[in-house]
């Protein structure tokens, strides 16, 4: 074999070997990649799921402010639930040297108000060093209120909406309307009191009468409520659990508030933590989906009372 050939012959598989470690090369940084970008989208999800924390973990001194904003009910933007999770986080902050509920809300149900009340309690009880101040905005009403009475002080603005210390429970009546149409209602229960208050038959005295004793005790408990939380400030009056509201300026005189302030106000002269870090909850997408399909599990099985407390009329603090 010549020269020429061998020459030929190793500069071919110099070539080829060449080739072959650019291939291994190539698919080495190939997997590397993937395995980053692989890595990169389970950070993504961990965290979206909120595998990784809340985030909430400060370094500096600050003010915690939670807000409770809309209508109190357990599945809607205010509920005991992720109010208990903000209180605890601003709580288990170390830098946490008052926290401000700052409240815009008409009311709601009597229960997720009452836990929450409860558990600003237990938790000023186990934190006696860090305050809790509500601050009133638009409106402070009833289910509001319940929540506000548990601070250590209520600041409101002059023209602030604060009161309607009250229970109702609405709903229609149908019974003459259906009359005039000719439509004949036929129900039939197990139970002479399961279709109490059923809108499309005439008004019971007796079942009248049951509701309205409970209406007077849950009122009953709310005046409680707030007597405990407003003590020798309080100048009660006839119309004080009447369900009137009055106006920020007029609250403070009937000793519903203590003084005219805004959560900036709060924080920087009071508190004494200009910096307000906002631990109000906020649902992930996975937890929005999840109470979906709770509640869409649950929905069969609470049909029936579900049916006669709508036609009853929910019972709210409004």
């Amino acid at each position: 074999m010549s020269e020429d050939s061998n020459w030929q012959r190793e500069a071919i598989e110099k070539l080829a070997s060449s080739a072959l470690a650019e291939q291994k090369l190539s698919r080495r940084w190939g997997v590397f990649f993937k395995s980053l970008l692989y890595v990169y989208l389970f950070f993504l999800l961990f965290l979206a799921m909120g595998w990784l924390g809340d985030g909430k973990k400060t370094l500096t001194a600050h003010t915690a402010l939670i807000e409770i904003s809309g209508v109190i009910e357990a599945d809607g933007e205010v509920n005991a639930d992720s109010f208990m999770a903000s209180l605890h986080d601003a709580y288990e902050d170390k830098h946490t040297k008052g926290i401000i509920l700052r409240i815009n809300s008409p009311g709601g149900s009597p229960v997720q108000a009452g836990i929450i009340n409860d558990e600003i309690k237990r938790q000023k009880q186990l934190h006696p060093s860090i305050p809790v101040y509500a601050v009133v905005e638009d409106i402070c009403a009833s289910g509001g209120y319940y929540i506000a009475v548990a601070a250590d002080k209520i600041y409101v603005d002059k023209a602030s909406i604060v009161g309607s210390i009250g229970v109702l429970m609405d709903g229609y009546g149908f019974t003459e309307l259906m009359k005039k149409l000719g439509v004949e209602r036929r129900l039939m229960t197990a139970g002479e009191n399961k279709a109490m208050l059923d809108p499309f038959s005439p008004i019971n005295p007796k079942h009248q009468a049951f509701a309205q004793t409970m209406l007077d005790e849950i009122h009953e408990q709310f005046k409680a409520v707030v007597r405990d939380g407003r003590g020798a400030r309080l100048n009660e009056t006839a119309e004080t659990f009447s369900g009137l509201f009055w106006s920020g300026e007029q609250s403070i005189k009937m000793g519903l508030a203590d003084a005219i302030g805004s959560a900036d106000f709060v924080a920087r002269e009071v508190i004494k933590q200009e910096e307000i870090v906002d631990f109000t909850y906020q649902d992930d997408w996975s937890s929005r989906i999840a109470k979906r399909i709770g509640a869409s599990a649950s929905a069969s099985l609470g049909e029936g009372i579900s049916r006669q407390l709508m036609s009853a009329g929910e019972l709210k603090l409004h």
